[in-house]
């Protein structure tokens, strides 16, 4: 959606928003496979395009979060700001109304990115601030083909091992076999002859964090977060927060979003 549309023509919008408002879905094993790299202690951030708030659903904390594309858990007026529950958006969507501010009676929308916003604050924040610490790269579910999202792979030092679990290659970089690889890092460099930190497993998210968590012996504590099901998201207000995150994917098909984790 376009902001300045949404500004003339709300309806469209909370129309959709019907369908796309979170619990109408559940967190999938990627889910649940970043939330266990939180538990271990691995999990320096997880940056998400998704708006669908299941890494919320799934246990990750807020803390570890970077919702580049913003999400349903919180909303604000497009005028003055002021911040609204969760439940007063939700119960005007699913009343076939337009929220509308009770500040200043403008319009107030999830803190979802539209066209022509920016992105969080969050985001640029903690993108300078995790990718230098970064040690490990995932990235799971994406396309990469979405700025300045899909330059996050590159952000980490060229020493840093990459792993893409995808259900195709992304983020690739073109280099002829016989050049040197860059001092710089650079896109996946995954069948080049002198490739050293990237490998790719191709195949549905959840297979794939299925089989890594088998590698790693966390089969079963996998396997227990997955049964134990969602959180639960407050629907009270909780205050914005200016401070920023950072990575790649593994949520929407299984997870829009990458952890940076220290494995």
């Amino acid at each position: 959606f376009d902001i300045d549309y949404f500004r003339k023509e709300p309806k469209p919008f909370f129309l959709l928003a019907k369908e796309l408002y979170p619990g109408n879905f559940r967190p999938t094993p990627a889910h649940y496979f970043i939330k266990l790299l939180e538990e271990k202690g691995l999990l320096l951030r997880n940056y998400t395009q998704n708006i669908d708030t299941l890494e919320r659903v799934a246990g990750i904390s807020k803390e570890k979060l970077v919702e580049a594309h913003g999400s349903f858990a919180s909303s604000h007026c497009i005028h003055c700001g002021k911040e609204h529950s969760v439940d007063f958006v939700r119960d005007a969507i699913f009343a076939d109304k337009i929220a509308k501010c009770d500040e200043c009676s403008n319009l107030v929308k999830p803190d979802i990115v539209f066209f022509g916003e920016d992105l969080p604050a969050r985001f640029f924040a903690l993108r300078a601030e995790d990718f230098p610490k970064c040690d490990m790269l995932v990235v799971m579910g994406t396309s990469l083909a979405v700025e300045p999202f899909n330059a996050l792979p590159v952000l980490v030092d060229v020493q840093v091992p990459r792993l893409l679990i995808n259900m195709e290659e992304v983020g690739t970089f073109e280099l002829p076999a016989d050049a040197p690889i860059p001092a710089h890092s650079t896109g996946f460099l995954f069948d080049h002859p002198k490739n050293y930190r990237d490998v790719k497993w191709l195949g549905e998210c959840d297979k794939g964090v299925k089989k890594l968590a088998r590698l790693l012996g966390w089969t079963k504590e996998l396997e227990t977060l997955i049964k134990k099901g969602p959180s639960t998201i407050s629907s009270t207000t909780t205050t914005t927060t200016t401070t920023t995150t950072s990575s790649s994917s593994s949520s929407s098909s299984s997870s829009s979003s990458a952890p940076s984790s220290r494995l």
